[in-house]
């Protein structure tokens, strides 16, 4: 069996990729637990060397790595140079802090010495998407392998070249062997991976279906998950708010990786004074956006990553029309491409409100109060994010505790930084990415107590 990779702008085979055999799977899970006895008594300065040299690797052939992100699921070429440049830094941060990060808690007691160390677990598997096939991954495997352990990625099937590079990048910069390994392998094998000795605990990136899952599989064979899933933020706008500045940020919180991501701003909950000129001034810029082919440098939207996709959020968009909502914009669907579509009168109950929407599509929603700003806002199953844009800084930050979601960003968009834990409540997952949480998300915390 093969796995071929299709271009989503001109439906053009990019390459095929060969399943993997029982044995072949095997062997790298072998290899994982040899490699991992080994890497564990690396010096954890060595361990940065490497990861600096990954780091370097990363920024010194960004349009090489960029250009296979692109063909592969259709980012725009300039957003993923940043997504590369962006790994790059995860590296470096975690090159820097590790020490810091897992250095012996010391703990007093009666005893004479009591204490928390931080020991590597071992062989983790990543589930990872194709939304941001680098990044997904780099987040991951920075933490995770400065950590002293190692690494066994199972990444989407249309994003293979990316993983091959990937694991390429790991080899170039002088990691020992078996430290970080691709599979490809079918989804079906996925429980027998999960089963094996040699993975400890798993970490996946992706649906609420696929997290649900995983996290059963991974509970029936008592082994420890992070789930980062799916979102459906909601970006509040009051009435005192900067709106030309809110309508800059909303812009990119909704349409950067054309709208395929799990934090971007979907819901745009909006007090009823500035919603015209709020929706106005939005729907002039969404006109803005160059569509077309993604590696040109001047497009800003280019296709989803698959027909399907496109598909659902088509659903998605004439399932919310037919319960009320208002075409402002857009609307239509040409194969992998979906335009930039605004919808207004949207409320819950409609499927622009209630569900993910993973693809260029931004609700409107108008509100009458703070209130039921936030109200609306917590009316979701998932819990990322969310954004609120105002002048009262003050006001806003006593809103903070009102939220549920793993993040609250005031006048910007929600995003993931290295240095901020990142990860969501409800059915966006649990489990926390990035800073010195997601590092000690794959670690032995263990006691050490002498009397």
């Amino acid at each position: 069996m093969e796995f071929k990779s299709i271009n989503p702008y001109n439906n053009l085979e990019i390459a095929s990729y060969t399943v993997q055999t029982d044995a072949e799977v095997e062997a790298i899970l072998t290899a994982s637990q040899t490699a991992f006895e080994t890497w564990r008594k690396v010096p954890l300065e060595e361990r940065a060397q490497l990861m600096r040299t990954a780091a370097k690797l990363l920024r010194n052939n960004a349009a090489v790595y960029a250009k296979t992100i692109t063909l592969e699921m259709g980012k725009p070429i300039t957003e993923a140079m940043g997504e590369v440049n962006k790994c790059a830094w995860v590296c470096e941060y975690y090159a820097e802090n590790a020490s810091e990060f897992l250095k012996d808690e010391i703990i007093k007691t009666e005893a004479s010495q009591s204490f928390v160390r931080h020991d590597p677990m071992g062989a983790i598997l990543a589930i990872m998407p194709w939304n941001f096939p680098f990044w997904q991954v780099f987040r991951f495997a920075a933490p995770t392998l400065m950590a002293g352990n190692v690494g066994v990625l199972k990444h989407a099937p249309n994003v293979f070249g990316s993983a091959k590079h990937i694991e390429a990048i790991f080899i170039e910069a002088g990691f020992p062997e078996g430290v970080f390994q691709n599979l490809i392998v079918h989804h079906d094998t996925t429980e027998a991976i999960i089963a094996h000795d040699t993975i400890k605990a798993v970490t996946l990136t992706g649906s609420e279906r696929a997290g649900a899952a995983v996290a059963e599989l991974s509970g029936k064979y008592i082994k420890k998950t992070l789930l980062e899933l799916g979102g459906n933020n909601a970006f509040i706008v009051w009435e005192d708010a900067d709106i030309d500045a809110a309508v800059t940020t909303a812009l990119v919180a909704r349409m950067l990786n054309c709208g395929q991501s799990c934090i971007a701003a979907k819901r745009f909950i909006l007090l009823e004074s500035i919603y015209d000129e709020f929706v106005s001034k939005f729907t002039a810029e969404v006109q803005k956006l160059k569509s077309g082919d993604p590696l040109e440098e001047t497009t800003k939207v280019g296709p989803l990553a698959r027909k399907d996709l496109a598909d659902q959020l088509q659903s998605q968009v004439q399932r919310s029309l037919e319960k009320g909502a208002t075409l402002l914009l857009g609307g239509k669907q040409d194969n992998a491409y979906h335009d930039p579509t605004i919808l207004g009168n949207v409320q819950p109950g409609m499927p622009a409100f209630d569900e993910e929407t993973f693809g260029p599509l931004a609700a409107m929603i108008k509100v009458k109060t703070i209130e039921e700003a936030f109200i609306l806002s917590e009316q979701s199953k998932y819990g990322l994010g969310v954004t609120v844009c105002t002048r009262n800084i003050e006001k806003a930050l006593s809103y903070s505790n009102r939220v549920s979601d793993g993040a609250y960003f005031i006048n910007e968009l929600v995003k993931s930084d290295p240095r901020l834990p990142f990860g969501g409540t409800k059915k966006s997952g649990y489990g926390r990415e990035l800073a010195k949480d997601g590092m000690l998300e794959f670690v032995n915390r263990k006691t050490v107590y002498v009397k």
